[in-house]
């Protein structure tokens, strides 16, 4: 192996029930450098870094590692990260009732005689590495729980330097993470480099990875398909996407014929209550309203409070001491739980699909079909299984769902493909009202195509679609019409023609100088 190789992957085959995953993977990864996976969901990316980590244990796989130089196999997570290889998952490992510093440290803890955990040389040890990345001024005896999602993604990193990395995989770091907190976890990413530890980085955000990436490794199908080397020809999102889809993608939304009707949604004076401190309102006087076929979109900053408005709407899944009106088509609707909702044709895709919106050890079908179980696919509490079956076929069909069966455990899709039984199953339901809360988070640039196709595909059927997302070219792509929230209020709407971000900005930069005085 080369002397500036820290890491070369060869050959590796990885199959799941018959299925191959990866089909011939190589991988070349330079000491120090910031080297990018993109690809589609279910190219193999987490799984290729699974196999890499030992979360996929020698034997399990085919193919050879050879890391500094020496060839690894690895049974477990714990061998790996003994050589310097730290793996941080798109979802967190962290446990929120516990201390930054007992959880920088867990599962590697400084301990004296019998075991026993020394308090102050793990504090103090805390505190070291929380400067290392920028963190210094934070209290190392503070909740993870209180902590924001970027900096609970920071004390990931936290951990993994605490281990002594050598060799850092991100899968999606910034997934979860708001414009400011994306690009101060790429600076310490940056910093990392010139302290010579090694990145590997899962994105789907091209933006970020054109920004900080050296090399970028693409992966489509289960098989490279080539590297990208900065310095030799210009990195942009264009030049990934092609390599990632195998084809030029000219238009990131697509075009849809908006036929707007009478208004068949609104919220009137909606004021909520937060669920642990029914003191502090967290929605004032919200009001909107929503057209048929017509998507509207809400955007704004994090902790703006558009997750907790779309809970609260559906079945009061969020909040506490809720009033005011939601009507539908003219008639005041009474909506006391989630149930409820679902009656009144009114669904919800939430932004934490694994958690809210899908159960991960249930098969694809079960997923798709829960929702409509009563009314769509039972006879006197009997359910008609071929109805299911065929149904469930044939919506894994119609919106391109890739699996081989649909009686695969919907864990085992790529994050795309979750998202899309997520949607089939509300659309199984044939909702009237359709709220979607970050519908293409951690998805890549073909998925998200076709989550657009789908979406406009309802719009033009009809349906009032709300839309709920961070990134606000995906709404200046998607909507007809936009709500802009700020600390729990509506500050403004803006009409299509003066849709743009700066205009947005501005809003929110008023509104919160008007609460301010």
């Amino acid at each position: 192996m080369a002397d500036d190789n820290i890491l070369e992957m060869r050959h590796i085959v990885k199959e799941f029930s018959g299925f191959k995953a990866l089909k011939d993977v190589n991988l070349v990864v330079k000491r120090g450098e910031i080297h990018a996976l993109c690809g589609e969901n279910g190219a193999g990316k987490s799984t290729l870094m699974n196999v890499l980590s030992g979360v996929y244990p020698y034997g399990s796989y085919s193919g050879d590692i050879i890391y500094n130089g020496e060839v690894c196999k690895f049974h477990d997570i714990k061998e790996s990260e003994r050589k310097g290889i730290v793996i941080i998952h798109q979802e967190l490992a962290l446990i929120p009732l516990l201390t930054i510093a007992e959880n920088i440290f867990l599962g590697n803890e400084n301990t004296i005689f019998k075991n026993v955990i020394d308090w102050d040389t793990t504090n103090k040890k805390a505190a070291e590495v929380l400067k290392k990345i920028g963190m210094e001024n934070e209290n190392v005896t503070t909740l993870v729980g209180d902590l924001g999602v970027g900096k609970q993604q920071m004390i990931e990193i936290a951990k993994a330097i605490a281990k002594n990395v050598e060799l850092l995989i991100l899968d999606e770091p910034t997934s979860a993470l708001n414009e400011e907190e994306s690009n101060i976890l790429l600076d310490l990413m940056l910093s990392l480099k010139k302290q010579g530890i090694t990145s590997i980085m899962i994105s789907h955000k091209l933006n970020e990875v054109s920004r900080v990436a050296d090399n970028i490794t693409v992966i489509r199908d289960g098989e490279t398909i080539e590297t990208i080397h900065r310095g030799k020809e210009a990195i942009d999102q264009n030049r990934i996407i092609k390599g990632m889809v195998g084809r030029e993608i000219t238009n990131l939304y697509p075009k849809r014929h908006s036929q707007k009707g009478e208004i068949v949604f609104e919220i009137k004076d909606w004021n909520v209550y937060d669920e642990e401190n029914p003191s502090r309102k967290k929605l004032n006087n919200i009001n909107f309203n929503v057209r048929k076929g017509e998507v509207v979109g809400f955007a704004g900053l994090m902790g703006a409070g558009r997750t907790e408005l779309a809970m609260s709407i559906f079945g009061k899944s969020y909040g506490s001491k809720i009033t005011g009106h939601i009507v539908k088509n003219g008639k005041e609707l009474v909506i006391k739980d989630v149930q409820d909702a679902i009656d009144q044709k009114i669904a919800y895709v939430p932004e934490d699909r694994k958690t809210y919106g899908l159960v991960l050890m249930n098969d694809i079908k079960w997923n798709m079909t829960l929702a409509s179980l009563g009314k769509r696919f039972s006879d006197k509490n009997v359910i008609n299984k071929d109805s299911e079956i065929i149904t469930a076929e044939d919506y894994r069909k119609k919106i391109n769902i890739k699996t081989n069966s649909i009686d695969n455990a919907v864990g085992n899709l790529s994050g795309g493909n979750q998202q899309k039984v997520v949607l089939a199953k509300w659309m199984l339901s044939e909702p009237d009202v359709l709220i979607l809360d970050e519908p293409t988070r951690g998805i890549d640039v073909g998925a998200k195509y076709e989550i657009y196709s789908i979406i406009n595909a309802l719009a033009e059927r009809g349906k009032a679609i709300i839309m709920i997302s961070s990134e606000m070219p995906e709404l200046l792509g998607m909507c007809d019409r936009l709500y802009v929230i700020n600390e729990g209020e509506i500050a403004g709407e803006v009409a299509q023609e003066n849709m743009n971000q700066e205009y947005i900005m501005k809003i929110i930069m008023e509104h919160t100088a008007r609460k301010g005085k």
